[in-house]
């Protein structure tokens, strides 16, 4: 109430500049939504997505008006563009829309044909919209000193209301940097309506005030969406890259790593060694125990490398039951001590079933070697090992012991 009566220096150029940015903002907020819902299948992101990418067209269309507008004629123009109107309700349905839809459908099972449903949807939503506001109120406000001046604008408040309470439980399942953001942005809307609804006339202190809650929502909207879609991101880079039982990395991320060894020891001349391990007996694990027990088993020796070893070694699954250790800047006597050490912590596991693990050794000296053949090292001396265990007679596990259940 207190805007409505400051003097502002009125500059429609200005205005307009800033409705083609909170165009350009719903434009890229559209975009990076409807990735992101072509990667988690999230029907909020593709219902508020088009409905972003149509209002922000809106916005920069709306613009050109301000740009016609001088300082003098601005200061007594009382009408508001359709457009404005349009724009404000098409955001609070799609906002409440993207509610409901996301409470009885929360999942998507045709991307494609979906997001050509919203974009139809929301190109409609928009005709009706435009159809309805046809005989609108030129006038802004038909009562400058009333307690509310404009009440028109309350209709929208009052549908980003309801859609602040399902954004609100959506939190409680949801929580990521997107649903975080979309809630602050409805608020900073019902603010915006708020404000609006002070208005007595274009470009007064509550227009400007609501215009610039409303660009504040988009930007943090986007802000929001390239988070998740950051964190997303990475998330994937990590399951490329990483074993899904163990969390170790996997064959692939082995590859990289001794490739970057081989450079780095070429440059500087300092060795690394690779441990290749076989955990003995899983046949027979699975067989005494379960597949249950086995996997456990492999799990066990998956927790040992991660904990048990230094913060620059590497560890990975290389198969089934094997995994390898990239040790940098070691040579072949301190990777005997990593072997013993590893040995040392499977055998004072009280864990039952007992494991143990057949364990080859290679180093790499920078003399041009294949990483191919330096795996195949290490596996020769990991299986002449193995050989050697079994001509001993030594066995991972306790047959006499009382077979357990499977689960079936």
């Amino acid at each position: 109430m207190w805007l409505r009566y400051t003097p502002l220096p009125l500059d429609p150029v200005l205005h307009g500049y800033v409705q083609v940015i909170a165009g350009l903002l719903a434009v890229v907020f559209a975009a990076v939504a409807i990735v992101r819902f072509y990667g988690v299948q999230d029907r909020v992101s593709l219902i508020l997505g088009a409905g972003f990418l149509l209002s922000g067209a809106i916005l920069m269309a709306s613009s050109i008006l301000f740009f016609q507008f001088s300082r003098e004629s601005a200061a007594h123009i009382l009408s508001a563009p359709v457009a404005w109107w349009v724009n404000r309700l098409l955001l609070c349905l799609l906002f409440v829309a993207a509610y409901l839809v996301d409470w009885f459908l929360p999942r998507s099972r045709h991307p494609k044909g979906e997001t050509a449903a919203a974009l139809l949807s929301v190109v409609g939503l928009t005709y009706l919209i435009t159809a309805a506001l046809r005989h609108l109120p030129a006038e802004i406000s038909a009562q400058p000193g009333a307690l509310v001046p404009n009440p028109l604008q309350l209709l929208p408040a009052a549908l980003f209301f309801l859609a602040l309470f399902g954004y609100r439980g959506r939190l409680f399942y949801a929580d990521s940097a997107f649903d975080r953001t979309v809630y602050a942005a409805v608020w900073l809307c019902l603010a915006a309506q708020l404000a609006a609804s002070q208005s007595v006339r274009l470009l007064d202190g509550p227009f400007l005030l609501a215009q610039g809650l409303q660009v504040t929502s988009y930007a943090v909207a986007l802000g929001g969406a390239l988070l998740d879609n950051a964190r997303l991101f990475q998330q994937v880079r990590h399951l490329a890259t990483s074993d899904p039982l163990t969390g170790l990395a996997n064959y692939r991320r082995l590859l990289d790593v001794l490739e970057a060894e081989t450079e780095r020891t070429n440059r500087n001349g300092r060795p690394f060694s690779v441990l290749l391990l076989d955990l003995d007996g899983l046949k027979q694990i699975n067989d005494t125990y379960g597949h249950l027990t086995g996997t456990r088993a492999i799990l066990r020796v998956s927790d040992i490398l991660r904990v048990h070893c230094r913060a620059i070694d590497m560890a990975a699954r290389y198969g089934g039951d094997e995994f390898a250790l990239v040790l940098p800047e070691t040579e072949e006597e301190e990777a005997r001590r990593v072997v013993e050490r590893i040995r040392a912590v499977m055998a004072n596991d009280t864990e039952q079933p007992s494991i143990s693990a057949s364990i080859g050794v290679s180093v790499y000296r920078g003399d041009g070697e294949r990483i191919q053949k330096l795996l195949s090292q290490a596996d020769e001396k990991l299986y002449s090992e193995k050989a050697q265990r079994k001509k001993r007679g030594a066995s991972p596990i306790q047959t006499n012991r009382r077979r357990t259940p499977r689960i079936t």
